[in-house]
């Protein structure tokens, strides 16, 4: 039998967390046991919490009534294992829970990939239930493991966003407005416009604390203070996609533009103390931008391989670049999982840091 030690949040008060031990008792035919070496910690992650009843988050990895497991990417070994297929010591990269360890039941598997077919996880979109396969998987590169953990999310999030706006031409907007320009998933998405669709204008907003780092990146056109909205020219076609999620700040953006903002894109919540503070927007409605049902669309319209080749060519500019931005931060048990998450909840970790956490 095993115990596995867990970081637990109470879901309507996401600041109040505790530590938890959790008998998994023995393996059933088909399970197996995945060891957690190590997972990225990220403001992503403080969106699934913040959105984890609304969009099922919390569902993932179920704990104890009234307190969640907030899911985290990242490496883990096969620690034991039930099914033929799969190996003890394989090496797996997926959807993981902030624990020690967990149980997944394989299936669909190939060389490269299997889904967790454990009936809870299911209802979700199958994009969060597939494990890469290390020993198989043409994307492992051992040296850039704590990289792919920070930014390969982020990175897919803002390819499919920088897709779907091309797709669209835009809306005929001139300037891509991006809010928490010092995100990872900020930072991804104005690489990835700025390689791929080079005539829209990058403006970045973010925290007038960050704003030399993040002209320092080289990825922005321009790079304001959320304060300094005011200075852009109301009269530019633009899009705005809302990484932030605080409703003040959201709210400024409507104003400012009214008529000429021609799409609104909320993706994230990092600023999750200050959401839904925006009351009725002037200009377009706000759509909430879901990856995985983009991934799904992608899928389905360039192919299985298709899809794969595009992700891939956009991911092999990005990691050169991305590398560069951030220092990776190791950190090893309980306490320093807690003190890292107390950091990120309220926005105070800098920029730069890239927490690589294991418990």
């Amino acid at each position: 039998m095993t115990t596995s030690t867990d970081f637990l949040v109470n879901k309507a008060k996401l600041d109040d967390t505790r530590i938890a031990e959790t008998d998994l008792g023995d393996l059933d035919d088909g399970q197996v046991l995945l060891e957690v070496e190590k997972f990225a910690l990220t403001a992503n992650n403080i969106t699934y919490a913040v959105m984890g009843e609304m969009m099922a988050y919390w569902n993932f990895f179920p704990a104890e009534e009234g307190w969640g497991r907030i899911p985290v990417w990242g490496f883990a070994t096969v620690a034991e294992s039930r099914h033929p297929d799969i190996a003890v010591g394989e090496r797996v990269y997926g959807y993981l829970p902030m624990s020690s360890h967990v149980v997944v039941e394989p299936g669909k598997v190939t060389d490269g990939t299997f889904s967790d077919m454990a009936a809870h996880r299911q209802p979700m979109n199958p994009v969060y239930n597939n494990y890469r396969r290390l020993s198989a998987d043409p994307a492992h590169n051992p040296d850039l493991e704590a990289q792919r953990a920070l930014f390969e999310p982020l990175f897919m999030t803002s390819f499919l966003i920088e897709a779907f706006m091309r797709r669209e031409d835009y809306y005929g907007a001139k300037s891509l407005i991006m809010t928490s320009a010092s995100s990872k998933t900020g930072m991804a998405l104005a690489q990835v416009a700025k390689a791929r669709s080079p005539e829209i204008e990058r403006i970045g907003l973010t925290g007038s604390g960050n704003v030399e780092f993040v002209e320092g990146l080289g990825l922005y056109d321009r790079v304001l203070a959320y304060d300094a909205v005011g200075e852009l020219d109301a009269d530019t076609p633009s899009v705005v996609v809302d990484f932030a999620g605080n409703g003040k700040t959201l709210a400024a953006i409507h104003t400012h533009f009214g008529d000429a903002l021609k799409y609104s894109c909320l993706v994230g919540a990092t600023h999750w103390d200050a959401r839904g503070q925006g009351g009725e927007l002037p200009g377009p409605t706000p759509i909430l931008f879901f990856a995985p049902d983009h991934v799904v669309a992608m899928t389905e319209e360039l192919g299985p391989e298709g899809f794969a080749r595009e992700v891939g060519k956009a991911w092999a500019g990005f990691i050169g670049d991305a590398k560069g931005w951030v220092d990776v931060i190791r950190r090893e048990g309980g306490d320093a999982v807690s003190e890292t998450y107390a950091t990120l909840l309220p926005g105070n970790a800098s920029p730069r840091d890239g927490f690589i956490l294991s418990l």
